[in-house]
């Protein structure tokens, strides 16, 4: 077998995934529906590219858009983050679809040169057990929050990326043991405040208030006019959200409201229009609208994704 591995287990998506394949606009492949949780390190044999809970297909073409050849190795992997998400039920690592330790099983066994990963940036206590696994393991893992905006993109979509490098030359013990205190984030809370943070990749949340949210003059980014920050109730481009509901999401962004069009400053120092309040996908007389809008849902945007993939291509030994 060559080619790429898909590792899908919702049916639509997964045909989608096979129509995307023959259509040439993702590297061919093979789909496979079982769950995660039934595939075998056997299974992966002789697949030069892996993509787990593959969705729709996004990393595959974010691979393409970064200049990633179909041929040359690499994993992929969105574990679900319905677990961790504010629009979940948030039980974390009790929930029944934290599956990221059937992904590090795999990743154990196989040990792929190179793996990127996805999770919503409210989810600190997943990256940094994701972290503390793979490092334990002597890749070399960097992971940074990115929003969608930041790559022109017309929603907010803020997510944590990560990339492991298994590279022997480059290992260490002091990498390794770092890796292995900072497993002790999936265990119980005493455990979890055991853990090192993670001050490389995680975004420091100031408290409202401070120097970081005060108001001050920026360049509108339409007609040229000064705005000032928004740091007062009523911020958000929800209908009757408050500041605190805005961060509650996991959102720590500055937001800037110019003219009652809202703006959001990415990490690149540039402000992005966000979409106006109250837009919502209808999918008015779409057929199977349901089940197209849900996998969007469930999908990387492939934009971010290419990004951060050119930046690792840049900077990969």
């Amino acid at each position: 077998m060559t080619g790429a591995y898909y590792n899908e287990i919702d049916p639509y998506p997964a045909q989608w995934l096979r129509n995307l394949i023959a259509a040439g606009q993702i590297a061919d492949g093979e789909v496979d529906e079982r769950s995660i949780v039934d595939v075998r390190s056997e299974d992966l044999a002789g697949f030069t590219q892996c993509h787990f809970f593959a969705g729709i297909g996004g990393w595959s073409l974010a691979l393409r858009l970064a200049g990633w050849p179909d041929d040359q190795p690499v994993w992929t992997g969105s574990c679900p983050c319905q677990p961790f998400s504010v629009a979940g039920k948030r039980a974390g690592f009790d929930d029944d679809r934290h599956l990221w330790p059937h992904l590090r099983r795999l990743i154990a066994e196989r040990r792929p040169s190179v793996f990127f990963g996805e999770q919503v940036a409210g989810a600190p206590d997943w990256l940094r057990l994701v972290r503390g696994d793979l490092e334990a393991m002597e890749y070399a893992v960097g992971a940074i929050p990115i929003e969608a905006a930041s790559a022109d993109a017309d929603h907010f979509r803020d997510r944590y990326w990560l990339v492991a490098h298994h590279d022997l030359e480059c290992a260490s013990k002091g990498r390794e043991d770092r890796g292995w205190q900072q497993r002790w984030a999936g265990g119980n809370q005493e455990d979890r405040d055991r853990a090192i943070p993670n001050s490389d990749s995680q975004r420091p949340q100031e408290p409202l208030g401070q120097p970081g949210y005060a108001c001050q003059e920026l360049k509108a980014a339409e007609g040229g006019g000064l705005c000032a920050v928004v740091d007062t109730p009523g911020l958000g481009w929800g209908k009757g959200w408050a500041e605190a509901e805005f961060r509650s999401r996991g959102f720590t962004a500055a937001v800037a409201s110019i003219d009652d069009r809202q703006y959001v400053e990415c990490p690149d120092g540039k402000w992005r229009r966000l979409p106006p309040p109250g837009v919502r996908w209808l999918g008015t007389r779409v057929p199977a609208r349901v089940a197209k809008l849900r996998a969007f849902g469930n999908s990387i945007d492939p934009r971010p994704a290419a990004q951060f993939i050119a930046a690792f291509m840049e900077c990969r030994p």
